[in-house]
């Protein structure tokens, strides 16, 4: 089994690095605007947040090709705008709103888009992952190129279900590409104090998978090792673990202070790590763009924000007829079964 941390490669376009800088700006702002719109009370039950996380959904969807498909956990905003959902639906859906992707009858921990192949995010901790391998296992089936990207985080990760699914994913050679998200504290707890084996990716080893630890921080490393997992994906091998290192800036959940740890911890990750600031400063020193070419694309992704939360604010609630809807699946036709 291979054993390696990869450093990324520095050939990048400027089309390229600045379509990371717009997506990974456009996630930021979103979450921006939904911490704010859940300190008005427009947002209710939970609300956990990606800021800092950017790097690591936008970098695997520049690895990603039509047809992938993708389910996670319920950090899961960054993941929608990252597949190309309309932040229009989501941010309505965050509010319970008619116009959200489940028609504001399932929050951001219930939302998902059969069109971009987003299968959700999961409230239930681990949830997700033998769910991802069953993705995984239909386009194995079908005998097309397809995978599936099963994000999980820290905590997860040290769930039995993972393992399980570990098991039959390189029993059956399924093209999974299980995605840990560790942002070094699970729910609130520090990895140090929670895990005695902390390099969570070697853990594949007991059953075969390859796979290798990722610098969540930096988006251009992100997308390399993404080239590399779903190569090896696709080309029949089997699952592939990315045990991506990274950092969120909030709590938990809005509603955790994350007494856990200290300012400057945090600070010093915004001032040193930032992943759009490190893409923001190659643009500038490469000459690929200019302060005020920045600052354009900050506007335009601010009206964009504003334009979902306005849309949120004016979308209308569910009728209560729409309690009874969704519940059952269609009939399926014959010709699929």
């Amino acid at each position: 089994m291979a054993t390696r941390t990869r450093k990324a490669k520095p050939n990048v376009s400027k089309d390229d690095l600045l379509q990371y800088y717009r997506d990974m700006l456009l996630i930021r702002r979103f979450e921006e605007k939904a911490g704010q719109l859940y300190g008005m009370g427009l947002i209710g039950g939970f609300c956990h947040l990606y800021i800092g996380q950017e790097a690591v959904v936008v970098g695997l969807e520049a690895a990603a090709k039509e047809g992938d498909k993708r389910v996670t956990s319920y950090r899961d905003h960054g993941h929608m705008l990252a597949c190309g959902m309309d932040p229009k639906g989501v941010m309505a859906e965050l509010t319970g709103r008619e116009g959200g992707y489940s028609k504001g009858k399932g929050g951001s921990m219930h939302m998902f888009s059969k069109e971009k192949h987003f299968y959700g995010g999961h409230g239930i901790v681990a949830a997700q992952v033998p769910i991802g391998a069953g993705l995984a296992f239909a386009d194995k089936y079908k005998g097309n190129d397809n995978v599936t990207f099963t994000y999980f985080g820290d905590g997860a990760a040290n769930q039995g279900q993972v393992y399980e699914t570990y098991n039959m994913a390189e029993l059956w050679d399924l093209p999974c590409i299980f995605v840990i998200e560790n942002n070094q504290y699970a729910m609130g707890t520090s990895t140090k104090r929670s895990t005695k084996s902390p390099s969570y990716w070697e853990r594949g080893a007991a059953y075969g998978i390859e796979g290798e630890e990722v610098d969540g921080m930096d988006v251009l490393a992100v997308k390399d090792a993404g080239m590399r997992a779903v190569e090896y994906c696709r080309s029949g091998k089997g699952p592939y673990i990315l045990e991506i290192k990274t950092y969120r800036y909030r709590g938990h959940s809005m509603s955790d202070p994350a007494k856990y740890r200290t300012r400057d911890e945090v600070q010093k990750m915004r001032e040193e790590r930032d992943a759009i600031e490190m893409v923001r400063k190659m643009l500038l020193t490469g000459d690929h763009a200019t302060e005020d070419d920045l600052k354009g694309i900050d506007k335009e992704i601010k009206d964009i924000v504003n334009d979902a939360a306005e849309f949120a604010k004016e979308s209308p609630e569910p009728a209560l007829e729409e309690l009874w809807t969704d519940i059952y699946a269609k009939e399926i036709p014959q010709e699929a079964v």
